[in-house]
């Protein structure tokens, strides 16, 4: 070996080891009340919201009344109830009777009036009001957004992923849990415009004093917090029946007046998108609530069985290709990869957002998969492939846990690499798609770990990969296939990786047909046919390689 060379991986290694280890980050106890279950949450099990909420798009303000109903599973504590300001939590009743609220930052504790036996159903009445946060760079701030159409009509959203659904209302925010009996979403709105919420309209109500109209809609599943949503604006309709693997599903559109030709056109990418993805991850998860495209005036986001679009009508993401393989601008990013999200997010969902790799790794993989269905693999490929140029290996995939803070934003395409990579090392695309629609029955409408998905793929699988996720989901180097041939002997290991690290890889020497090799961090050897042979790492495996021969 070049012993200059020698001196260079050594360095490099140190250095890429250094960076393994974040720099220690600092929590407020803010940070912990947002992000861990505490004892005001974990005593009371969410059986549904009734979120009621009057909107007065001239001042930007929102009121309303949330009434979460409740199962006591344990000894009483205060509720922690989350409502982030400017908004205010005027008041919170139980039969009738108003109780003491304790505020720290955007956490309020509110005192219980009576003591509740295990197995009980009771429910907390919250009002609320005031203006709430406005988003700037709407979906990834967060908050309310404020617009008009082209004809001068308000056309309002939210948009609350990261910053929390307590930025406009007030509940019980944290992910591990969901409301079992789903939602029932009553929206207040002026007589001349539309809101749009999850799940099924039930009625509207009009209400000529005020001039206003109240939609009430329906939500039978669980579903997580930040998906719940609001969309107003001068709304027209349409949609069509699909017949699905559980049978007819609503799928229903709702546009701007002015954009319903377009919308017709570019929507037909819904129907497409459902047949890729019940063949991959099953039947789509919420036929009782239906399924919904609704535009927004920001990009989109996955709310449940509401699905939030605003991507200009056109291919690609905002017309641009994410993987510069041309295979980008084959679908329309928005419909694609937001809709993915009905079954990894919102399906399964993550119990703590450090986790948040469960959710946008594998929907971003999606798009790789609906490429797959309709173009082929080696389409599906080329597009996965080209998205390795937006991975930044800065910071591990998986963030700390129980202070509201997910990993690397690396969790979307690097996420979607290390999928495509375990899908390359079981080598059996039905058995793969099996674990994908199985990971969908298994933890169906339920919130999980990390642990949990490792798990389950790990024993489907039929390979240990405990090691493989650890290097791509906690640590930030990427494995490296070093070899050395010498005569016609091929010499290799990994390195850069964790211990026990041993995952299989194919190669191909000289061209020829593809070969399997199970490097460990211990030299081993394999015997050629011909000296100074050329190897190659087939590129579906998300490594480096580094031929140290000398030649």
């Amino acid at each position: 070996m070049n012993r200059l060379l020698l001196i260079l991986i050594i360095f490099v290694g140190t250095q890429l080891q250094a960076q393994i280890t974040p720099k220690a980050m600092t929590f407020t106890r803010e940070d912990t009340l947002r992000g861990s279950i505490t004892p005001e949450r974990v005593w009371w099990d969410l059986q549904q919201y009734h979120l009621e909420v009057e909107v007065d798009p001239v001042n930007k303000t929102i009121s309303g009344i949330n009434t979460a109903r409740y199962e006591v599973i344990g000894d009483q504590n205060r509720f922690q109830i989350d409502l982030q300001a400017p908004m205010i939590l005027e008041k919170a009743l139980q039969k009738g009777k108003e109780m003491k609220i304790e505020k720290v930052g955007s956490a309020h504790f509110i005192t219980l009036t009576s003591p509740q036996k295990t197995g009980e159903i009771h429910e907390l009445v919250l009002h609320f009001s005031g203006r709430p946060v406005e988003a700037v760079r709407p979906p990834w701030d967060g908050g309310l957004t404020w617009k008009q159409d082209s004809n001068g009509m308000p056309f309002i959203a939210n948009s609350n992923q990261g910053i929390g659904s307590s930025i406009w209302w007030p509940n019980k925010d944290h992910p591990a849990d969901e409301p079992d009996q789903g939602v029932l979403i009553s929206v207040e709105v002026p007589e001349n415009l539309m809101n749009v919420s999850n799940g099924r309209l039930l009625r509207t109500e009009h209400n000529k004093k005020k001039r206003t109209k109240t939609y009430h809609w329906e939500v039978k599943n669980p579903i997580n917090n930040y998906g719940i949503n609001i969309n107003i604006g001068d709304y027209v309709h349409f949609g069509e029946k699909y017949l699905g693997e559980k049978g007819d599903l609503d799928m229903d559109y709702y546009v701007l007046r002015e954009n319903l030709p377009k919308a017709i056109k570019q929507f037909a990418e819904a129907s497409r998108m459902m047949r890729a993805f019940e063949h991959w991850f099953g039947p789509y998860p919420f036929y009782e609530d239906g399924f919904k495209l609704v535009e927004v005036p920001y990009l989109g986001m996955e709310h449940q069985s509401s699905v939030t679009y605003g991507n200009g009508y056109e291919n690609g993401y905002l017309g641009r290709d994410l993987s510069d393989s041309g295979w980008g601008l084959k679908f329309d990013f928005i419909i694609v990869h937001e809709s993915g999200h009905e079954w990894f997010a919102n399906n399964i969902t993550n119990k703590d957002v450090a986790d948040m790799w469960v959710h946008e790794g594998f929907t971003a993989y999606s798009e790789n998969l609906f490429l797959d269905y309709h173009f082929g693999k080696e389409a599906s490929s080329a597009y996965l492939l080209g998205t390795r140029k937006n991975i930044q290996n800065d910071k591990p995939l998986i963030g700390p846990y129980h202070v509201n803070k997910n990993g690397s934003s690396d969790m979307y395409y690097k996420g979607a690499n290390l999928l495509h990579t375990i899908r390359q090392v079981i080598n059996d695309d039905e058995k793969w798609r099996l674990i994908l629609r199985g990971l969908n029955s298994e933890f169906y409408h339920q919130t999980v770990t990390s642990g949990d998905i490792e798990q389950y793929i790990s024993s489907k699988s039929g390979f240990d990969l405990g090691a493989v996720f650890d290097q791509y989901l906690r640590d930030i180097r990427i494995p490296v296939l070093s070899y050395a041939v010498k005569g016609k002997t091929l010499q290799y290991r990994w390195e850069n990786v964790v211990p026990n690290f041993a995952m299989p890889v194919k190669i191909s020497v000289n061209g020829t047909d593809p070969i399997w090799i199970t490097p460990s961090q211990k030299w081993n050897s394999l015997e050629l046919d011909s000296e100074k042979s050329q190897i190659k790492v087939d590129p579906n495996f998300y490594v480096g390689t580094l031929n140290i021969s000398g030649d």
